[in-house]
């Protein structure tokens, strides 16, 4: 009888130890699975992918030197096809542009920048043409040489990646002293803009952390840089860069206000 009590007294004990031990393995098994969970979180799924980064990070380079043509001719369709070679941030860049031709007749006509209308006008920038055209009540009457950034033929995703927005915009300031002659200040980004901009993120083409960025506009170049936009080299951090003397005349035809449409 004795036994029998004892025997179950201790087994009750055991019983309660392996109830403590149990609970203990379940709530260590908890800490290891959250611990895990925030490892891949950290290693995976909030990994910005290197491309990405790349962009993000990317800083302002140096302006082009050096510049050379290699070779040029013709492609039968009026187009220009032209090799450049140039120096930018230590490295020796190759570059092959096919600039369409287009006929400039009639668009050297003298405009009195006073009487013109301005809300009639309309800057049309052609990235793939590799100009911008100035358009005044439905006709065509300025076609100017532009360069944009290093990829003219990518839409701006975000902050950082030199490439030149697409859409329809506004002139919203005018500065003439700029360091590039004159700028002329667009409305970016608008409502369009951040539209697209939202998009992207909810897409997981661009990382959670990325900026819209801004200070986009139309702008000359520096002094005795003309030949970069004769030759098309595309050098901006997504602003439209024109020869001094075209963005000085552009500059009077312009207004607050003035429509421009960025297309490929």
């Amino acid at each position: 009888m004795v036994y029998f009590i004892s025997s179950t007294f201790l087994s009750g004990q055991q019983e309660k130890m392996r109830f403590r031990i149990i609970k203990r393995c379940q709530c260590l098994r908890s800490i290891v699975a959250l611990i895990s969970c925030i490892f891949l979180c950290t290693q995976g799924w909030g990994q910005v992918s290197p491309s990405v980064e790349k962009k993000i990070e990317s800083k302002e380079l140096p302006p082009p030197r050096n510049i050379r043509v290699v070779s040029e001719h013709t492609d039968g369709k009026g187009n220009t096809v032209r090799t450049i070679q140039y120096d930018q941030g230590g490295q020796k860049i190759t570059e092959t542009l096919i600039i369409p031709s287009k006929a400039t007749a009639n668009l050297h006509t003298p405009i009195n920048p006073d009487t013109l209308n301005k809300d009639s006008v309309l800057l049309i920038v052609n990235k793939s043409k590799y100009n911008l055209e100035v358009v005044y009540k439905r006709r065509i009457v300025r076609s100017y040489k532009a360069v944009f950034g290093p990829h003219p033929l990518e839409n701006k995703m975000m902050s950082g990646d030199r490439c030149t927005p697409e859409g329809w915009f506004k002139i919203q300031n005018k500065n003439p002293n700029s360091k590039y002659d004159k700028f002329m200040l667009l409305n970016y980004p608008n409502d369009s803009s951040v539209a697209y901009f939202n998009t992207l993120k909810t897409n997981g083409k661009i990382p959670p952390n990325a900026r819209i960025g801004g200070d986009i506009g139309i702008h000359g170049i520096w002094k005795g840089g003309d030949d970069m936009i004769e030759m098309g080299v595309c050098w901006t951090d997504g602003c439209v860069a024109l020869k001094n003397k075209d963005i000085e005349e552009l500059y009077k035809f312009t207004g607050l206000g003035t429509r421009v449409l960025i297309r490929k």
